[in-house]
């Protein structure tokens, strides 16, 4: 179930935060044309990581009455023609970075 959409605070940005089953997902959103230079998930580096987890502590202390277990996922998605992609493919990484 998604809850938001380009969550903003002061530490930075969450793509999208979901809930699924007993987890709150925090899921960063990578697209690139291909994987050629490297994976989409190579661009979530340790310092983006650290980022992504303290806007998480921000959202999870703003909402105090989620009693989820966080999890950080990260959503590849690989479009050869940008947003003109027809078909691109889709990857879901759960819990890519602890």
């Amino acid at each position: 179930t998604l809850l938001a959409a380009g969550y903003r605070c002061r530490f930075g940005e969450i793509d999208l935060i979901a809930k699924d089953d007993d987890f709150l997902v925090f899921v960063e959103v990578k697209l690139r044309k291909n994987a050629d230079f490297a994976e989409a998930l190579e661009f979530v580096h340790l310092r983006k990581q650290e980022r992504i987890k303290l806007a998480a502590a921000m959202y999870l202390e703003y909402f105090k009455g989620e009693e989820l277990q966080p999890r950080f996922d990260v959503i590849e998605v690989y479009a050869p023609q940008g947003t003109q992609t027809k078909k691109p493919k889709i990857q879901h990484l759960e819990d890519a970075f602890q």
